[in-house]
């Protein structure tokens, strides 16, 4: 384990202290419960962005979720989403580079999980377009292009991300019985979601995907300072210099975070980058 300085509530700000590269996962950690995102957490990241440091959102969704957080992007323009299987470039709407689940080894993984768990259902995710099964339970509107076919059509292309819902079991029972199941093959986690499980290509996480970014933007992890709430967050905690969980974060992740902020609903990240940053007026 390394060693971290952690700044405390209170402590004078330098300019030494202040992150260059802030990093944060959106549902249940920027973004309210309501799916809103508050005018003080805007004025926030505009303040950072204002400063001179780099912002950029970390997320599990899919790309066409980013886009009417455009605003947010700053300079740079781009979003870690898919669990950091896409960098992509929000203003554009294009994928820069991607990590994808290889279609032989996604229907092999899917087939042993429906084998052990024969009620789940099965979704994908690829760079510009997402899929289903006629049985897959939907928590949001469908695109109006979604492929609705079974698994073995689904997986004909690389994908993303394989979702497997559960229309029972928690998300953390289901992703116990998912690990053994798939192994090294692919990489298994959630985001929090009831009954949902979602899968990535082996070594894509949020932290890999943000360290090439930052690589990118010459900032160290050392300079980085990271929000986050769910399973799927911890490379991405573990990576930064310095980690924030969320008050409302699972327990795994106030297990391990640096420090604990407000709850998304109480503008947490904003009440952390308000320690470093002046909002704007």
């Amino acid at each position: 384990m390394r060693d971290r300085v952690v700044r405390r509530y209170g402590d004078p700000v330098t300019a030494s202290h202040q992150p260059r590269l802030i990093a944060t996962d959106l549902d249940g950690t920027l973004v309210h419960s309501d799916g809103t995102v508050s005018e003080r957490t805007r004025a926030a990241v505009l303040a950072a962005q204002a400063a001179g440091s780099v912002f950029v959102m970390v997320t599990a969704r899919p790309p066409r979720w980013l886009h009417d957080l455009s605003y947010l992007v700053g300079e740079h323009g781009v979003a870690i989403v898919a669990n950091g299987a896409i960098l992509y470039d929000v203003p554009h709407r294009r994928a820069i580079r991607t990590r994808l689940i290889d279609p032989a080894v996604g229907l092999e993984v899917a087939l042993a999980i429906r084998a052990a768990v024969p009620d789940v259902q099965f979704a994908i995710e690829r760079p510009n377009r997402y899929g289903q099964e006629p049985v897959y339970l939907n928590r949001w509107p469908k695109p109006d292009d979604t492929l609705v076919a079974s698994v073995e059509e689904l997986l004909t292309e690389p994908a993303a991300k394989l979702l497997v819902r559960h229309p029972s079991l928690e998300s953390d029972d289901l992703l116990a019985l998912v690990n053994p199941l798939v192994g090294q093959r692919v990489t298994a986690s959630h985001s929090g979601g009831h009954g949902l499980v979602e899968i990535s290509a082996t070594g894509v996480s949020k932290a890999a995907m943000l360290a090439d970014f930052a690589a990118t933007q010459g900032i160290s992890a050392a300079e980085t300072i990271a929000f986050g709430d769910s399973v799927n967050d911890l490379p991405m905690l573990a990576w930064a210099g310095t980690s924030y969980g969320v008050a409302n974060a699972h327990p795994e992740v106030l297990a391990v975070v640096d420090r604990t902020a407000p709850s998304n609903d109480e503008d947490g990240v904003a009440a952390v980058l308000e320690e470093f940053f002046q909002p704007l007026k």
